[in-house]
């Protein structure tokens, strides 16, 4: 026992003396919100990272009732190729798209306003039922150390509820320290899983006993097919996370890591590499990295070890992961306090993956705010650089969920995962024609069409999830998806969707505190909504005059939003904003500006 805690408070001294930690001089100089690589990891893959704990048992969970679990590499080969495809797409993405917004921005450059309004919407969805399935996993987890998976319901919505409220709290808080408590779990979780794996082999070549058997459901070779894309496509729940950085990049640091300034440094014949993963794209692309192989490694290893020891979610009231851990921990001496502290942190990094959502919950709905499709309202920004209202209600929209799913995970897990990959395909055909009008020759052909195979297994994957998540929810999803696109266009149409010039540079620049580069960009995005809610109007117009109903359009036409290149000021970085012709400047007065004059000895 004293080895166990001696290796527990090592392993916790190095990661905490390793997690980055914001201090006052980068908050002065980066301005308030902006993090380094070590807290992207963090808070931007710890959505990514934790899907370990509830992936893999919710792919075996779809087939080990039928008797199918030894065709789990099936699964897991399919989850290792989509990942591996749409980590290389979102890897490039940050390249062209490197001021955040990830496809939502890149719809909006190179496709329609509709699609940037679908994706949206989409990615919040997304964004609250990541916390909904973070925060009841973390519950399961927490129940699964007293073998009480299968409690009732109201343990499992109030402690996901309380994991939730946990991650609130922490990101309202500034995104500085929450990142890194949060840096700290992934190293802790890192030693003692890497301890797992070694006591699972110790267990293997001891040659312990596998649970029996349990009796299966006999099915059709049609039932079958349908059982493994079920499989599969729960199995790629977490690819939430690479839409996560690409939308989230602005809040990177714009400078190159330490490993990048040394490599210039002492290999400048890479300066290609250097290049790709320089400034805060490469960040970005530092965190997608690890997206190419962690869910196939790691959805393997746990399938490995489930079908040797014939464990899964449920078995002897734990989940699939706290039967491993308690079977691989068991081998150590001491092995009983390892088994409750990896539960433990289960509980905790799974409440965290909910940061993930907030933060970008964050980025997406203050722009959502300046294109006119929520109300104005909802943007705060305080002095830490957090949009303390988007958060909020984002928390409390996913407690409420948390309830009606009467704290199943189960239940939960169908609708999430669904949405990603629409706007997964939306970036494939952004890219596609990003890449054909910058690249020549057969770069052009080839990244073409890879960027088009990306967009088509996007789809796919999108119709497989509905399909193999039909029975379960599914087709709820469908009209949910539906319901939302319609209410975004009403909101858009409505009063509270119109957006002048003057509100524009408002609600981005002194509301939301943005500056640069992106301000630019969401300014260019809100008046090219507004070009489409325009038009929207004057069609709907012509629609009932086909009735005879003729009713004149109450607003003019809005200001042009004209090139997008032009918009972002690239030849010219220290440009105004597009949108200062449009505002009020007050006209000196006649002798010029007033002196200024000492303070008086009331003022001092």
């Amino acid at each position: 026992m004293f080895f166990s805690i001696a290796l527990l408070i090592v392993v916790v001294v190095i990661s905490l003396r390793a997690a980055p930690k914001e201090s006052q001089e980068d908050a002065h100089v980066h301005g308030a919100g902006q993090i380094g690589v070590l807290a992207a990891i963090a808070l931007f893959g710890v959505d990514y990272f934790t899907s370990y704990y509830y992936a893999t048992g919710e792919m075996m969970s779809a087939l080990h009732p039928y008797g199918l679990q030894k065709y789990g590499y099936i699964a897991v080969t399919i989850i290792a190729f989509a990942n591996f495809v749409f980590g290389i797409l979102y890897m490039y993405s940050l390249g062209p798209f490197n001021e955040g917004g990830g496809s939502y921005t890149a719809s909006m450059r190179y496709l329609k306003p509709t699609l940037s309004l679908i994706v949206a919407v989409t990615l919040i969805q997304d964004y609250v039922l990541t916390i909904v399935v973070s925060a009841l996993s973390g519950g399961d987890q927490l129940l699964s150390i007293i073998n009480a998976y299968d409690a009732h319901w109201i343990w499992h919505f109030a402690i996901g509820a309380a994991l939730a409220a946990i991650t609130w709290f922490l990101t309202i808080r500034g995104r500085g320290e929450s990142s890194r408590v949060v840096f700290t779990m992934l190293g802790v979780f890192l030693f003692l899983t890497l301890t797992m794996g070694i006591g699972l082999a110790i267990a293997h070549f001891k040659g312990v006993t596998p649970q029996p058997a349990e009796t299966a459901e006999s099915v059709s070779l049609a039932q079958a097919f349908l059982h493994m894309l079920t499989a599969s496509m729960k199995g790629m729940v977490a690819l939430t996370g690479l839409e996560a950085v690409s939308n989230g990049v602005q809040f990177f640091i714009n400078e190159d890591v330490a490993l990048v300034k040394w490599g210039r440094k002492h290999f400048p014949r890479w300066k290609k590499l250097w290049d790709f993963y320089g400034g805060k794209s490469g960040i970005g692309r530092f965190v997608q990295t690890s997206f190419l192989f962690y869910g196939g490694v790691t959805t393997l290893f746990l399938t490995y070890f489930s079908l040797r020891f014939n464990v899964f979610d449920g078995t002897l009231g734990r989940t699939l992961i706290g039967n491993l851990a308690f079977i691989g921990f068991s081998q150590i001496p001491g092995g009983v306090i390892l088994f409750w502290a990896y539960q433990i942190l289960a509980v905790l990094m799974l409440a965290a993956a909910s940061m993930t959502a907030f933060q970008d919950a964050q980025a997406t709905e203050w722009r959502d705010v300046a294109i006119g499709e929520i109300p104005e309202a909802i943007v705060y920004r305080d002095p830490r650089g957090t949009f303390t209202r988007s958060v909020t209600i984002t928390f409390a929209l996913s407690v409420l969920i948390m309830f009606f799913v009467r704290g199943k995970t189960s239940v939960a897990v169908p609708f999430y995962g669904v949405g990603v990959f629409m706007p997964i395909m939306i970036m494939g055909l952004a890219v596609r024609k990003n890449i054909l009008e910058t690249f020549t020759g057969r770069t052009r052909t080839w990244g073409a069409f890879g960027a088009s195979c990306a967009a088509a297994l996007a789809f796919v994957i999108f119709i497989g999830q509905l399909v193999g998540k039909w029975s379960e929810g599914g087709w709820a999803v469908l009209v949910s998806f539906t319901l939302l696109a319609l209410a975004a266009h009403l909101m858009l149409l409505s009063p509270l969707g119109f957006r002048n010039p003057k509100q524009i540079h408002r609600i981005v620049r002194d509301k939301a505190r943005v500056q640069g580069a992106m301000a630019s960009i969401v300014e260019w995005q809100s008046l090219k909504m507004q070009e489409y809610r325009y038009d929207l109007l004057i069609g709907i117009a012509r629609f009932f005059e086909l009735f005879g109903v003729r009713r004149p359009v109450r607003f003019e036409q809005p200001a042009v939003a004209g090139d997008y290149d032009h918009a972002l000021h690239v030849d010219h970085p220290e440009a105004p904003s597009l949108l200062e012709q449009y505002l009020d400047h007050p006209e000196p007065k006649l002798g010029g500006a007033p002196k200024e004059t000492a303070p008086t000895e009331e003022e001092l």
